[in-house]
């Protein structure tokens, strides 16, 4: 049996990392990869950034929903909902097999990314989260709902890459590209057509953004206005790519990418960007990326919403 490769591990990791994560914590993350694949230990990272919407979603895991308990985080209380979090988990030799036994390696890759920098949920004393690693510079999440983002330190020891993508935001309040989504979906009585209550223009990307989009997306799509995805919802997708979009849904589109840290204009033209973001998003959910929208990549988009 051969031994599963570092790029196969990292190129897994980057794509469940998704979009939107600092910079740094990405950094080191991978760098916790590879400093235990040469120890013999396979890591993998399972979750990245995570929106409001897809934290509420695990929240009511073992709550109003089957499974078991998880989180104690609701959308906005998690690190992972800055980009500045990261779960991991072992694999077999093979790379085939995720492992879940926190034992000696596992421990050994905590104590790798703390000498990094990480905080390690093992630590934590009210609620073990043995896979969880985490850098916030000591702020707090109410101070990263109100805008501000944590001066990490680098402490890989490797020079970094240019980015594909810049995300970069003001001093405080949210993102500029998001405040625009949310002041397009106020735009053009949305919020009496679609049924929902005019957002606040913050930047701040969350779960009453999402809803907001749903359900324009609902409006758009003639399909009951609920705020729920199900089947009639996914069955109103529309395509759209470069070559065959019409603004209303390319706008729609824009601005949900913006929700998702993809820093867009709201313009309703399918232009390079557009197309560029959109195939980001999909890898990192790892659907096909040919730049087309359709059932697949909304309810990515959306189902959790």
């Amino acid at each position: 049996m051969s031994r599963v490769s570092l790029d196969t591990l990292l190129s897994r990791s980057e794509r469940n990392i998704g979009s939107g994560m600092n910079a740094i914590v990405k950094k080191s993350a991978l760098e916790v990869i590879r400093r235990a694949y040469k120890e013999g230990i396979n890591v993998q990272i399972s979750h990245g950034m995570r929106t409001y919407a897809e934290q509420n979603a695990l929240y009511a895991q073992g709550r109003t929903k089957p499974g078991n308990i998880v989180t104690n985080a609701r959308g906005g209380q998690s690190n992972h909902n800055f980009g500045l979090a990261v779960d991991y988990f072992l694999t077999t030799w093979d790379g085939s097999k995720a492992t879940w036994s926190v034992n000696s390696d596992w421990r050994r890759v905590a104590a790798i990314g703390k000498s990094l920098g990480f905080e390690w949920g093992g630590d934590w004393r009210s609620f073990k989260d043995y896979p969880h690693l985490e850098m916030t510079g000591g702020l707090s999440t109410a101070q990263l709902r109100a805008g501000r983002r944590p001066s990490l330190k680098d402490r890989t020891g490797t020079k970094t890459a240019a980015p594909s993508k810049v995300v970069s935001e003001p001093a405080s309040g949210g993102t500029d590209w998001v405040k625009d989504a949310q002041k397009w979906a106020n735009s053009r009585d949305y919020p009496s057509k679609a049924r929902f209550k005019e957002l606040d223009e913050d930047g701040l990307p969350g779960p009453l953004s999402f809803d907001a989009f749903l359900r324009i997306y609902q409006y758009f799509g003639k399909t009951g206005i609920d705020g729920e995805w199900g089947p009639k919802s996914r069955a109103a997708a529309v395509i759209q790519d470069k070559d065959n979009h019409t603004p209303g849904w390319t706008r729609l589109l824009q601005a949900t990418l913006c929700l998702y840290g993809y820093k867009l204009k709201v313009d309703g033209i399918f232009g390079r960007n557009t197309d560029k973001a959109l195939r980001a998003f999909q890898r990192s959910r790892g659907i096909t990326d040919d730049g087309i929208t359709g059932p697949n990549t909304f309810t990515e988009m959306f189902k959790a919403a």
